[in-house]
């Protein structure tokens, strides 16, 4: 029998590779959302992956004072869509939900909704992306709010290796986010391979200094078509070196540029991190719905399975 997307990810013996999406916009009709479904799931045919995970995609223009570079839409609620791919792919996902915006009743409801009616237990829990606004709920009393309830949800966490670039605590984040119930992190879109490191690094040496096992950390990669896309990854706070930058922007083809970077990237951080035992994963996602970005995720895909596939085999036979 297949492997559910739970034991994938708890096996530290093999590879979870994952497709991130974001649900369609409001007021999108079922026909029409079945139609997105099917033309994503279309794309994704010729590939193998192990599920899709939805994003709850928020405004976020309180942790910015710049302009958002591409307007805010709201969408329909992941959960239905989380729950439509799951019966058109057969295959699991995992849906995030944003803490922030209701107290804690309305997540308690919004808890045994996900569970009863959309029968989905895979998911990421994410906090307000700023201190400023009205935070109704933090992230710690989501996830006690959670623990209360003996249901079997498979919790997962957002790692952000920039913030550990500058207030050298992400791991400490990790650790304690795991002793909330978490038991794997996704991370924000890598372009700093170094930070990323770090953070693997440190995560490691905490582990082992109290014993425990590393969770397993998936990390996220995305192609970049062009100056817009790239403003609108600054904008989300995805930490861009500067060399990087100018490497994408002034090559003769921006898309395929970053897709070679991630690649260098990916092989960075596999070299630089084998020693450590912390088990990793693969997302990748298209920041925008340009086909140019989309066709390059699923070849960005394929690329960075093949990497990540190689190096699981090196390890084995070590």
């Amino acid at each position: 029998m297949a492997l559910s997307l739970q034991e994938k990810i708890e096996d530290t013996n093999q590879g979870v590779y994952l497709i991130g999406t974001t649900p369609p916009k409001s007021g999108t009709d079922k026909a029409q959302l079945e139609t997105i479904a099917q033309k994503l799931l279309g794309r994704l045919h010729e590939i193998e992956y192990d599920g899709v995970i939805i994003y709850d995609i928020q405004d976020e223009s309180s942790r910015i004072a710049k302009p958002r570079p591409f307007p805010f839409k709201e969408t329909v609620d992941p959960r239905e869509y989380s729950q439509l791919l799951r019966s058109l792919s057969q295959l699991d996902v995992i849906t995030y939900k944003s803490v922030a915006q209701r107290g804690e009743a309305e997540f308690t409801e919004w808890l045994n909704e996900t569970r009863n009616d959309f029968e989905l237990k895979n998911l990421v829990l994410v906090g307000s992306p700023s201190s400023h606004g009205d935070i109704k709920l933090s992230l710690p009393d989501a996830y006690k709010t959670l623990a209360k309830q003996s249901s079997d949800v498979f919790l997962g966490g957002v790692t952000i290796a920039e913030r550990h670039a500058s207030k050298r605590n992400e791991h400490e984040r990790l650790v304690e986010k795991t002793a909330q119930g978490c038991k794997f992190f996704i991370s924000q879109a890598v372009y700093n391979a170094q930070a990323t490191i770090d953070l693997i690094t440190s995560y490691a040496r905490s582990c082992k200094a109290q014993g425990t096992t590393p969770k397993r950390i998936i990390l996220t990669f995305t192609p970049c078509g062009g100056e817009k896309t790239l403003e609108f990854m600054e904008w989300l706070g995805i930490s861009v070196p500067e060399a990087t930058k100018y490497r994408m922007l002034d090559s003769a083809n921006t898309l395929s540029e970053s897709v070679r970077i991630c690649r260098e990237n990916l092989d960075l951080i596999l070299q630089s991190c084998a020693h450590l035992d912390v088990p990793l994963g693969l997302n990748i996602e298209s920041l925008t719905n340009r086909k140019e970005e989309i066709d390059a995720s699923i070849n960005l895909y394929r690329l960075l399975k093949a990497t990540m596939e190689l190096n699981l085999a090196e390890k084995q036979i070590a």
